[in-house]
């Protein structure tokens, strides 16, 4: 048996997951979580074969939970099933280790085969966006990354500055690089493009 835990904050798409997986004779889900930090606690305790992941959710991201796994060294191997069909994403995504990512608009018995296809060591990507996050790289570092998702939550550079344990300056510095980068006038604009992209 295929042992997966599914990550996913909406509770119908988490029921509808659990259930098509459910129908397969060879696929056991043994967990469920809402949020990245309750799927964190999960994978801990459950120790699951495979992690079918959201990329955003509430604490951790799908992306971070996989960060995560990757730098722990853990077994476990991550399918992601999004809505965003970014090529920034989806470059993160394989540099983080995930051995599929999908579409949650692609058909149903794509997931089965996608679970049996990465449990066995393979992965499957949507070859189209495959090409697209290559050709369309990613220029923020993961700092500049940072600093520029808070600002796009509306935190000024001295709440930014608090929460990251850092100069005033040295968030503008960021900010003002991010920018640059995205050949924009504003954070607002460098916010919105990165998002766009699948780079923040």
């Amino acid at each position: 048996m295929i042992r997966v835990l599914l990550a996913e904050d909406q509770a119908m798409v988490r029921g509808a997951l659990s259930a098509l997986l459910g129908l397969e004779a060879d696929i056991d889900v043994v967990g469920a979580a809402a949020d990245g930090e309750g799927a964190w606690r999960e994978l801990q305790r459950l120790q699951p074969d495979l992690l079918v992941t959201d990329i955003e959710m509430p604490g951790l991201t799908g992306l971070e939970l996989a960060q995560r796994l990757q730098r722990q060294e853990w077994k476990t191997r991550v399918i992601i099933v999004t809505t965003f069909a970014r090529p920034g994403f989806l470059r993160r995504a394989l540099e983080a280790g995930v051995g599929g990512y999908l579409l949650k608009d692609a058909p149903a018995e794509q997931l089965a085969d996608a679970v049996r296809r990465v449990h066995d060591g393979g992965r499957v990507i949507d070859p189209q966006l495959a090409v697209d996050a290559w050709s369309d790289a990613d220029p923020l570092n993961d700092r500049e990354r940072q600093v520029l998702r808070l600002a796009g939550e509306g935190l000024s550079a001295g709440d930014i500055a608090a929460r990251l344990s850092l100069s005033q300056g040295t968030v503008r510095n960021y900010l003002s690089e991010a920018i640059g980068k995205l050949g924009v006038g504003n954070r607002i604009e460098a916010h919105r493009l990165a998002r766009q992209k699948g780079w923040l």
